[in-house]
């Protein structure tokens, strides 16, 4: 199958449920490593950010007020910001991700997703998914040994009575009236049940009165944008795998290229988590290190997990002086293959446009101990 070269999509997401972490900005940061390396070869690449805001809040992240408990089930952007500062709750935590990538150059168009049901953008994927339900369900059966969708159809309908988007259950589909029959009854979230308010309804999904499981939504999401190419982690490598199959064998539609990536993990040992809240910011990063230096984390390397925190930070630092020395030449590198490997890390870490010329070095680790034992107040002398 010949598909049309004239914009080539990465794509990546942006989760709305809690702070955003260096994972995060890592998804989105080699996704458009590989926008600029098709960019590099002469095609027209752009990368979509697209908000996953019409998700349910699932756990208040910790560090945030208890009183959002009464919201968990709501859709992210039907829940009021609590520091009052964005329309919702989900615009919020979205704009942080999305404010650290203007920081660092990242060039991205973003889509909302509750824009993006509401505006109709996958009416007709929703409507094939739903007309083939019986098929989503066996296929997810038959590669992760999940049953639900064999009984109840792939689409959360945001309850009219509750507002609540993770209790409810579609269980009929009516193609000629664009409408599916719920039943908001409880589901289970983080190990909890999230009560359902007992009421039956129905759902127009032209009107963006729901969303699409995760288990058939990327699909959707992918033939709708043409997607080409998203990198995923490991703890969702079987949602992938079930989209892969469900985009080529229901909607028709080859699913994009992927590069699979490990988790980050907090000096202890435990996967950084939006929910958790053992998060490192890139907001942090940044007080601490130039945004190069969080891009050359990110693109280093993608495989294998990493243990992280800010006392990392005066490694990249440094490591990006050396990247620097070997590119203008200042440091002799004599194997070719990793000369070139180098040079190019150092020109994707500057996004393809690196300076004309080398800085002055100071060795980070030598400014951090000045800041160590420089007298208290002393940085507002000059």
């Amino acid at each position: 199958l010949r598909r049309n070269l004239d914009l080539i999509r990465t794509e990546m997401g942006v989760g709305a449920s809690g702070f955003p972490h260096i994972g995060s900005f890592a998804d989105a940061a080699r996704a458009y490593a590989v926008t600029n390396a098709l960019r590099e070869q002469g095609y027209k690449s752009e990368l979509i950010a697209f908000s996953d805001d019409k998700d349910g809040l699932r756990k208040v992240p910790t560090g945030l007020p208890s009183s959002l408990k009464k919201y968990l089930g709501f859709p992210v952007t039907s829940i009021p910001d609590p520091y009052s500062c964005h329309g919702s709750y989900g615009e919020h935590m979205s704009s942080l991700l999305l404010e650290a990538l203007d920081t660092s150059g990242v060039e991205y168009k973003f889509m909302s997703g509750a824009e993006a049901y509401n505006r109709g953008l996958f009416n007709q994927e929703i409507k094939t998914l739903l007309m083939n339900a019986q098929r989503v369900g066996e296929i997810v059966k038959e590669e992760v040994g999940q049953e639900k969708y064999v009984e109840v159809l792939p689409y959360f309908p945001v309850c009219s009575n509750c507002g609540r988007i993770y209790t409810t259950k579609s269980y009929e589909f009516l193609p000629d009236e664009n409408r599916i029959l719920y039943a908001c009854k409880g589901m289970e979230v983080k190990g909890h049940w999230l009560e359902g308010c007992g009421h039956k309804g129905e759902a127009d999904y032209t009107r963006g009165e729901g969303k699409l499981s995760w288990k058939v939504e990327f699909a959707a999401r992918w033939k709708a944008l043409d997607i080409r190419f998203e990198a995923f982690g490991k703890d969702i490598a079987d949602s992938v795998r079930v989209n892969d199959r469900i985009c080529q064998e229901i909607l028709g539609h080859a699913p994009p290229m992927h590069a699979q990536y490990e988790m980050f993990l907090d000096k202890s040992g435990k996967k950084i988590s939006k929910s958790v809240g053992n998060v490192l910011t890139p907001q942090v990063w940044f007080r601490y290190g130039s945004p190069r230096s969080l891009l050359l984390l990110t693109l280093k390397r993608f495989i294998g997990t990493r243990a992280l925190s800010v006392t990392d930070i005066p490694q990249y630092m440094n490591e990006l002086d050396e990247l620097e020395d070997i590119y203008f030449k200042k440091k002799p590198v004599a194997e070719e293959k990793e000369l070139a490997k180098l040079t190019g890390l150092y020109k994707y870490c500057f996004l393809l446009e690196p300076p004309p010329k080398p800085s002055i070095h100071v060795p980070y680790n030598l400014l951090t101990y000045l800041v160590k034992v420089a007298p208290k107040g002393s940085e507002t002398e000059y």
